[in-house]
């Protein structure tokens, strides 16, 4: 295997890794033969990095907290909100230096900081108990703060999340990285993410992404390669599910393979970003693992 394309199969398991609210909220309803339905509420709560977008709705069951991947915001959760919002709360936001939150003035943005800011936002909302479903990146940040605070978190689902990548593997790519190649690296390897991706999927991707500056794209990269979910996860004595496409299961550092003893389910015919491509097979694996752990 050239080492081209030996970047690309390492590159593919980065990112598949004061609670006082402001006076900015929107609120969207539907009218329908005179009954009026609360859908969401977009709101920004305080964190300890700066304000982050929220968008919350939905009541009753076990409330569902979304974090998404590196470029991505609320956006990338609209189906599974609109779904679930139909039977119980659902909350999604924008992570520190994404979409409509804030910049952090020290361009901290590790696992442990992102899992901080769950909490400020779960504080904020007065959610104690509910389940965490983290995407890519998103999943890593989703160990960390399930590793932290285990008894509020009812169930886990890792989503497109990475294994540990050794160190000599990751120095290459960091390297081609923090090089003048930079851009082409890192258009290359998003494309790479991006191949059986459904129509509006690919831009709605690439917007998010190229908003991420070149600085703040190596310190999450150096992040999540540095990361090993398996302690933290080990810490987490909940129910636990990963899902992932069938070409990260085959790729060597995929979290599954690391982790024998938890459940797992694979999708075909998507790109990385499963909840957006195929969002109805996405939402009946996520029925299933809330009805087991409202069950158990």
């Amino acid at each position: 295997m050239s080492l081209h394309k030996i970047r690309f199969v390492l590159l593919a398991g980065i990112f598949f890794a004061c609670n006082s609210k402001d006076t900015s909220v929107e609120n969207t309803k539907d009218t329908t033969m005179g009954i009026t339905l609360e859908l969401e509420q977009r709101t920004r709560i305080k964190g300890p990095a700066g304000s982050l977008f929220v968008d919350d709705g939905g009541k009753d069951g076990i409330p569902v907290v979304f974090l998404h991947s590196f470029g991505g915001t609320t956006e990338h959760w609209e189906k599974q909100l609109e779904h679930l919002r139909k039977t119980r709360r659902a909350v999604a936001f924008d992570f520190r230096g994404h979409g409509k939150s804030d910049l952090p003035m020290d361009s901290e943005y590790s696992t442990q900081s992102i899992a901080e800011d769950v909490k400020a936002v779960v504080d904020s909302l007065g959610i104690d108990r509910f389940i965490l479903v983290g995407h890519s990146m998103g999943g890593a940040s989703a160990i960390t703060y399930a590793s932290i605070e285990p008894e509020r978190v009812a169930g886990l689902v890792l989503v497109g999340t990475p294994g540990k990548t050794p160190e000599a593997q990751a120095k290459p790519i960091i390297a081609s990285l923090e090089s003048d190649q930079y851009d082409k690296v890192m258009d290359d390897y998003m494309k790479s993410l991006l191949v059986d991706a459904k129509p509006g999927v690919d831009s709605l991707v690439l917007k998010g992404s190229k908003k991420i500056s070149k600085e703040a794209s190596l310190i999450i990269i150096k992040e999540i390669f540095a990361y090993d979910p398996l302690p933290m996860l080990q810490r987490y004595p909940g129910p636990k599910l990963i899902v992932a496409t069938t070409r990260e299961a085959e790729q060597p550092n995929a979290l599954f393979k690391q982790l024998g003893d938890v459940p797992y389910k694979t999708v075909s015919g998507t790109s990385h970003w499963v909840q957006l491509d195929k969002p109805e097979e996405f939402n009946k694996i996520l029925d299933e693992f809330i009805k087991k752990v409202e069950h158990k």
